[in-house]
């Protein structure tokens, strides 16, 4: 992948972040890049006053540095900011952000050597992960803390990963064949500040919810089957009516799921039902919404990808050196609180649909929590519990971060985006998702069991035929926690795709 700036989708930065794709810079970029280096060099020369290079940082922007400490004021910058708390991020997170820094100081408006870019690329390409804990960032100024982290490494110092083996920076850049870099005017500050940790957390979690929201519609025309539903809700007439274009696509995908349901037409002239319950009939309008979410979401992300994100920047083109605030994660963060919010109520209507299937008073007479043997055996009975309180977890978690504001450095950082909070929680609350989503469709398949030898829909005899491949039938009671990891982790990597729709 030649970077030059441009805007990244996030399959396109999970190619990098999950695999082994080669990152070079593209020479496109390097007369911008050396030209915004010049900038710089010559207000060194002229011991020009302008923030970031000349002066501290924040609060203390009115401290001027001498010439002969420009190179210890970045070093100390690097230093300060590495400040960040807890687990580190996993190595796909660590890598997208890595990549997503490099491509945006492509661009030509950081001030940075080319060298500088050019290792980035090779710590990509040598597996080279610096050790980034997870916490510590409120997303204004950018990432400061975990960016300080990848900066550390950068110079040799803090902690990586090389070869799946945690180990002090220098120790892994001599394994890797690289040289740790000497930080020169303005080039730490132009590593801190930026939103690319909350984008890379954020963007691979946003790409497992979009996965899942796929998932959702397969998982709810499976329980629909389960309970003798009717696919009317779908015509195509209806949506129309009112065309949001997730609502139209949800639709689309139920249709093609269930088409050529025996279930369905067994009981097409004798069923009594004028309409089904709002978790099967509302499909489209619920799920689409969420497809509509993510998409906004997604859209937000695409245009970071390719934005210069740090502080002051540098217009070669007239020397100029602006100082403003396109560090400031609010457009990240209310995303992310947006995916949140929109994953979770996916959640809540699928929780609905496992009830429905369990509940010996609402499940078409299917048996009492789909146990063989009920009272002697309690079946889905806790694995429906379970799947309440991943979804209490997830409303817990569904609370915006981005409307929180903390004060920071003295005051001149006055509002916050705690964008990588957001990100973080949207991280989690996919996890949660994707656990109960495996429980629905583990109960939408022990439901089918009871509707043989009637068969479901193409789709739904595909995703029951991936789901027996990792649990069998509840024969009898078991613990049914693995059943649950495994399916989850199929959903994670992508087996319930296979022959779906996928745009």
């Amino acid at each position: 992948m030649e970077l030059n700036g441009q805007t990244m989708t996030l399959t396109e930065i999970a190619t990098v972040a999950l695999g082994d794709a080669a990152v070079e810079v593209s020479p496109s970029a390097r007369p911008r890049i050396l030209a915004s280096r010049k900038v710089i060099e010559d207000i060194v020369a002229r011991d020009a006053v302008v923030y970031g290079v000349s002066t501290g940082f924040g609060k203390l922007s009115d401290v001027r540095i001498p010439r002969g400490e420009l190179a210890q004021l970045q070093l100390n910058l690097v230093r300060s900011h590495a400040c960040g708390i807890g687990n580190p991020l996993p190595e796909p997170e660590v890598r997208a952000m890595i990549l997503l820094r490099a491509n945006v100081l492509t661009l030509g408006l950081s001030g940075i050597r080319f060298e500088i870019i050019e290792i980035l690329c090779k710590m990509l390409n040598c597996r080279v992960c610096p050790v980034v804990p997870e916490k510590g960032s409120v997303g204004a100024s950018g990432d400061l803390a975990p960016l300080a982290h990848l900066a550390l490494s950068l110079i040799g110092e803090g902690e990586a990963f090389f070869q799946g083996e945690r180990m002090e920076s220098r120790e892994a850049f001599r394994r890797a064949g690289l040289e740790p870099v000497e930080l020169q005017a303005k080039e730490g500050l132009a590593l801190l500040n930026g939103t690319q940790a909350m984008h890379a957390v954020g963007g691979l979690a946003l790409l497992r919810a979009k996965r899942l929201s796929r998932v959702a519609d397969v998982s709810g025309a499976m329980s629909l089957e389960a309970l003798k539903g009717t696919p009317v809700a779908f015509d195509p007439r209806l949506q129309n009516a009112r065309p949001h274009p997730g609502q139209k696509a949800v639709a689309k995908h139920l249709l093609s799921i269930l088409e050529g349901s025996e279930i369905r037409q067994s009981h097409l002239k004798e069923d009594p039902r004028i309409q089904d319950a709002y978790s099967l009939r509302c499909m489209p309008q619920v799920h689409g919404a969420v497809r509509d979410a993510l998409s906004h979401c997604e859209n937000v992300l695409l245009i970071e990808s390719g934005s210069a994100t740090d502080n002051p920047l540098v217009f070669s083109e007239n020397g100029d050196v602006i100082s403003g605030g396109n560090f400031h994660g609010a457009p990240l963060a209310l995303a992310f609180d947006y995916a949140a919010i929109a994953l979770t109520d996916l959640m809540s209507i699928s929780e609905r649909r496992i009830e429905r299937i369990i509940n010996p008073d609402m499940n078409e007479g299917l048996p009492a929590f789909l146990a063989r043997h009920p009272g002697m055996e309690s079946g889905f009975m806790i694995a429906h519990v379970a799947a309440a309180a991943l979804l209490n977890e997830a409303k817990v978690l569904g609370h915006p971060s981005s409307i929180d504001n903390v004060p920071t450095s003295g005051g001149k950082e006055d509002h916050v985006a705690m964008g990588m909070t957001g990100a973080l929680k949207l991280r989690a609350i996919v996890d949660l998702g994707e656990s109960l989503l495996a429980i629905e469709l583990l109960a939408g398949a022990e439901a089918l069991e009871h509707r043989h030898p009637l068969k479901a829909g193409v789709g739904v005899e595909r995703a029951f035929a991936t789901v027996r491949k990792i649990a069998p039938a509840l024969t009898q009671d078991r613990s049914l926690s693995g059943d649950i990891a495994r399916v989850a982790e199929a959903i994670r990597s992508g087996d319930f795709d296979s022959g779906y729709e996928i745009s």
